[in-house]
């Protein structure tokens, strides 16, 4: 089996665990609000899976065996604030490496930090987070770590819209990036388990077109 096969075999399984414990909602209807302020008929809370060992297990699985492929061994896992932390401690726990997060800002009282945890200079982190949309916050994280002196080489997620708008701004920024299932993966298993309509369907995809082709226009826009 060739690796793309493979790989998409592991993202078609993914997605329909998170469809499984209940971790996406679609809603055609009356869409959801990102926190960029994008409306959207389809929403992915990954907090959920905290709640099913067994999902947990196959996320952690997941990140490992990209850093496996990679042959990187970091020297600290990295959370973003805050759905990637227990995944990132998952992680750092099964490689037996330091954790550490990002704030979304810095704190206003004690030692002011914005990176919880301890971390060095000249160190090399691996970014976690639960999902990526337009890449703001994920690229926000990598950006802290990198100005207190850190390489960081990859960030991992476990969902992506994959908005090609997105994967973009994560080249532009040197950064690359794996995600364990993505937005295609999801709306055809939940074709196959039958739980969403064939109009919700037609309706749902072209929303992501219509997305993907307005964050491309934007992006040309600033360039």
């Amino acid at each position: 089996m060739s690796s793309h096969k493979t790989q998409s075999a592991a993202h078609r399984s993914l997605a329909a665990e998170l469809l499984r414990v209940g971790a996406v909602a679609f809603s055609p209807d009356e869409p959801f609000v990102w926190a960029s302020g994008i409306t959207s008929p389809v929403y992915c809370d990954n907090r959920v899976t905290m709640a099913f060992p067994e999902v947990r297990r196959q996320i952690t699985d997941g990140f490992q065996e990209v850093l496996d492929a990679r042959r990187l061994m970091p020297d600290v896992v990295v959370g973003t604030a805050t759905a990637g932390i227990p995944h990132a401690a998952w992680l750092a726990d099964r490689l037996g490496l330091p954790l550490a997060y990002v704030r979304s800002s810095a704190k206003h009282h004690g030692r002011r930090n914005q990176i919880e945890g301890r971390v060095t200079q000249g160190q090399t982190a691996v970014v976690v987070e639960d999902l990526i949309s337009t890449g703001g916050s994920s690229l926000a994280t990598v950006r802290v770590l990198r100005q207190a002196g850190l390489e960081v080489p990859l960030v991992v997620a476990i969902f992506s819209y994959g908005l090609p708008a997105a994967l973009e701004r994560f080249a532009a920024e040197k950064a690359s990036l794996e995600t364990l299932t993505d937005f295609d993966a999801l709306v055809e298993e939940a074709v196959a388990a039958r739980a969403l309509a064939p109009d919700a369907v037609d309706r749902i995809r072209e929303w992501h077109r219509g997305l993907a082709a307005t964050m491309g226009a934007e992006a040309e826009e600033r360039g």
